[in-house]
């Protein structure tokens, strides 16, 4: 018997090693038999048992037995950790690592922390090369897969402490760029979502936080001020601003002006240029729009295509250097093009010195600044290549505290916006989000009638997942709607400088069918929307039943409930920037904008809805693209074949004639209507020439179509061509 067991453990390990973890049972005394037999666990099964020991309803007695295990360091079956434990060199160190099981390092931990690092007999350079080169392989897939599907991208909860505990090593060692950098990296990856499972491993970002905040320098501060306009996870959002307001306290600052003064120059000599020498060669550094683009001139000064080869050999450490500043300064555009989007609602005011010092001519921000439209003493200027000007190109002649202000059209007459539009399309200026074509939304009279909400986006279908993401990214708090008896506060976004909270009311929808409604977790895949209302932001908060049901307000300890404010009484730009929002959460999550959804989704439920948005009338943000696209299209090359009629671009082609909803970006082709369903491979448009502002994606998409099909004849895509040629 003993030996039958015996020959059928091996493959009973080895299956176990397969799966992400197990409830224990018969597990605790089989180990502990088979290592009284003399014989070893496999590392694969070691990270199983280990990972199970984790659970917080794990026996006692798997504990136990996992505790008699001597296996590898850290688990296998990732490929940093693997890579880690390669080197015998850093045994001790990733040991420690292990035991980062606290928020924050004791001076317990790290005193032991500072000894292995002086005990490892290597330079503290080369430890920071191989930490970093660790931490830079943490996003790669397992290179043991597990049968668990749900966990093949999360990370090894084991193994996460370790890398808890090298983020925490990083700031031990003598400062370097690449140290901030590593960490910003981690941050991000860790918050990563993992479908049905939510971000990686909070855990591990928090840690990330943490030693940037540990971590001296400029860099660590620009990262921590990136990451701030990029985490919208809630706890750890909390960190980076915790970290970033202590940072502002001790240099008796505010949390803006440290925001503000955290970009560094990445090394540009002048706004959105450089250049750097490597020996006889030079590398051109330029922004352009969104992105840092590297060129090179050989020793005669001549353009290069690649890098030239006694750059590459000469200066390798060099270049890999500024090889990654390249993809810094990608990552701060965006996060400060965001930042800046942001300042409409933040009611951010600068004397004209400083701004001028902090954005127009600050070498990354001013890429940014010298694209948007700003107000100086009152009058609208935009910087026309040489200076700040007036809408009629007079210079700017104004004091060092003169107030400066971002432009925004709500409240301005048309006039004036019309003048700031052809300004900038007379300058060639793409600005870096909406704002000259910014969406207003001024109070409407059926607002007015209800008094205190908004039904403007109500009785909407959207994806509760690519909403909720939404909502985050602008500043938004919102609980998933599980399908359970539990209930959630309506999606809110809090205006501390206005004193305001404004709510969107949502519910979850599986129509009846659990299984065709939500997922594997539980979550629901669909909301139904409702009102959008305004309250003090210190109201005691509204709830309701996820799956629907109504609001209503939780009064603890006898509090009185809080009516709604009337709409009348909401300021014209906090209204219209908070229902900007609104709109874009419904353009983007909307099942209207599934081009595969003519059917209707599951059991035709929402085929009505779908019509009805999919080719229905425009929202604000459908006739800001329909008036661009009428300046737009007569410049195209195929403006021949193009017209916009009410809702549609029209669009001319040899085979049929086809209609593009400005709104959706849904096709119907004519004569009768016909359905075309065309899905986007890609969110970049084709070159249509001059835009006036970047990030809209229904715009690309609506352009990639119109290109498309006016050359309908040469389409090879089977999927499509046999709907156009479908009698």
């Amino acid at each position: 018997m003993t030996e039958h067991l015996d020959r059928a453990q091996p493959a009973a390990f080895e299956q176990l090693g397969r799966t992400y973890h197990t409830y224990g049972g018969s597990w605790s005394a089989r180990v502990r038999g088979w290592l009284a037999a003399g014989h070893t666990v496999p590392a694969a099964a070691v990270a199983t048992l280990r990972r199970s020991a984790l659970i917080s309803y794990s026996s006692s007695d798997l504990s136990a037995a996992v505790g008699q295990l001597s296996g590898p360091v850290l688990n296998v079956g990732e490929q940093w950790a693997e890579e880690a434990m390669a080197d015998g060199r850093w045994s001790a160190l990733l040991a420690h690592a292990a035991t980062a099981t606290a928020a924050r390092p004791s001076a317990k931990w790290e005193k032991t922390a500072r000894a292995l690092i002086d005990g490892t007999g290597v330079a503290p350079d080369v430890l920071r090369e191989a930490v970093v080169g660790w931490l830079a392989l943490v996003d790669r897939p397992r290179t043991i897969p597990v049968t668990d599907g749900w966990y093949q991208n999360q990370l090894d909860p084991y193994n996460a402490n370790a890398l808890r505990g090298l983020a925490w090593l990083l700031p031990l060692l003598p400062a370097h760029p690449e140290i901030p950098r590593a960490l910003g990296r981690l941050v991000e990856t860790c918050l990563r979502k993992v479908a049905g499972l939510g971000p990686r491993n909070p855990k591990v970002a928090n840690a990330g936080v943490v030693s940037l905040a540990r971590t001296e320098g400029e860099a660590a501060l620009a990262e921590l001020a990136r990451l701030s306009a990029r985490v919208t996870f809630k706890g750890t959002l909390k960190l980076v601003d915790s970290a970033l307001e202590q940072r502002a306290a001790a240099l008796g600052l505010t949390r803006e002006e440290i925001e503000e003064l955290a970009v560094p120059a990445y090394g540009l000599d002048e706004v959105g240029r450089a250049g750097f020498p490597f020996g006889e060669a030079v590398a051109l550094l330029e922004v352009r729009g969104p992105k840092a683009v590297l060129s090179w001139r050989n020793a005669a000064g001549k353009a290069v295509k690649s890098v030239p080869a006694a750059v590459r050999q000469d200066h390798a450490e060099e270049l890999k250097e500024l090889k990654a500043a390249v993809k810094d300064i990608d990552k701060m555009l965006s996060a400060q093009a965001e930042r800046l989007d942001r300042q409409f609602l933040a009611r951010r005011v600068w004397a004209y010195g400083p701004w001028r010092e902090r954005y127009l001519d600050h070498p990354l921000v001013g890429t940014l600044a010298r694209r948007l439209v700003w107000t100086v003493a009152g009058l609208p200027a935009v910087f026309d290549g040489t200076g700040l000007r007036t809408l009629a190109g007079d210079p700017l002649c104004v004091h060092e505290d003169a107030e400066v202000r971002l432009w925004h059209p709500i409240g301005r007459e048309p006039a004036e916006v019309a003048a700031v539009r052809e300004r900038l399309e007379a300058l060639g200026i793409t600005q870096p989000f909406k704002q000259a074509h910014r969406e207003v939304y001024p109070l409407t009279e059926a607002e007015r009638n209800t008094g205190t909400y908004s039904n403007r986006f109500a009785a909407h279908v959207l994806r509760q997942h690519q909403f909720h993401a939404l909502a985050a990214a602008r500043g938004w708090r919102n609980k998933l709607r599980l399908c359970v008896d539990d209930s959630a506060p309506p999606a809110t976004r809090e205006l501390p400088q206005w004193g305001l909270r404004a709510e969107y009311w949502i519910e979850g929808d599986d129509g009846g069918d659990y299984h065709a409604g939500t997922t594997g977790s539980g979550s629901y895949l669909r909301l139904t929307t409702d009102q959008v209302r305004f309250y003090p932001i210190d109201a005691p908060q509204n709830w309701a039943h996820c799956g629907g049901g109504g609001y209503s307000m939780y009064l603890p300890d006898g509090l009185a409930p809080v009516e709604p404010l009337p709409l009348t009484e909401i300021p014209e730009l906090v209204l219209s920037e908070v229902l900007r929002d609104v709109d874009l959460f419904v353009g983007v999550a909307s099942v209207g904008n599934d081009p595969t959804w003519s059917d209707g989704g599951p059991e035709g439920r929402f085929r009505e809805y779908w019509t009805s948005y999919g080719f229905g009338e425009l929202n604000q943000s459908a006739e800001t693209r329909r008036a661009l696209l009428e300046r737009l299209v007569p410049r195209l090359a195929i403006a021949g074949r193009c017209s916009i009629e009410g809702r549609f671009l029209h669009v001319r082609g040899e085979l049929r004639t086809y209609k593009i909803h400005l709104g959706s970006g849904n096709i119907l082709m004519e004569p009768n209507d016909q359905y075309l369903c065309i899905v986007p491979k890609s969110t970049t448009s084709p070159d249509a020439g001059y835009l006036p502002y970047e990030g809209d994606r229904t715009l690309a998409v609506i352009l990639s179509k119109a290109m498309l099909l006016a050359g309908d004849t040469a389409i090879t895509d089977p999927t499509i061509t046999s709907q156009i040629r479908r009698a």
